[in-house]
């Protein structure tokens, strides 16, 4: 009885032992099988290292954008999402105009170009900064919003909007509600 006992429980650790194996080695087959299948298909990446657009128009007037970073738009390819942003804008009548900003969007059909989160701007001794600023060639404008501080060398002007028309200059600032004024002060 013993020795039954004993052919029983090698049995059973032999049977154990062959689950184990046959196991393992089927798991390790379907991995590779996985992993064969992953790197047989193509990759496909629609993000770009350190991107450039520049265009002029009829006037003269030059548009450089540079990216450390760009990210085409699946839906829309002429649609680029733009990463540490720093765009110039060399007007033929007129001084040139730098902007930087965390985030972008870049239109590469018309060039119209939406920049994001810690945007600044500088045009000779001014400087904008703000949260968002829309750029449109089509336009003609800038339109700066969120947080819109406005600096020159004399005076700090705190809105809510300031709108710019490239072309002539005129500029427009104002707040979204009427009962809330535009804050303006003088640096001595």
């Amino acid at each position: 009885m013993k020795k039954k006992k004993i052919i029983y429980f090698l049995l059973t650790i032999l049977i154990i032992f062959s689950l184990i194996i046959y196991l393992k080695y089927s798991r390790e087959d379907k991995v590779s099988k996985i992993e064969e299948k992953i790197l047989d298909e193509p990759y496909k990446s629609n993000i770009m290292k350190d991107v450039s657009y520049s265009s002029k128009d009829a006037k003269g007037n030059e548009y450089t954008v540079n990216a450390s970073q760009g990210e085409i738009d699946y839906n829309n390819a002429n649609i680029i999402y733009l990463t540490d942003v720093e765009a110039f804008i060399k007007l033929t009548d007129s001084n040139d105009i730098t902007i930087t900003s965390n985030f972008g969007r870049y239109n590469t059909e018309n060039f119209d170009t939406i920049f994001s989160k810690n945007v600044i701007i500088n045009y000779l001794e001014n400087k904008i900064t703000s949260e968002y600023l829309d750029f449109s060639i089509v336009r003609n404008s800038m339109f700066i919003t969120r947080n819109v501080i406005y600096n020159n060398l004399e005076n700090i002007l705190k809105a809510d909007v300031v709108e710019i028309d490239i072309s002539t200059k005129d500029t427009k600032i104002f707040m979204f509600q009427d009962n809330k004024k535009v804050n303006i002060k003088s640096i001595d």
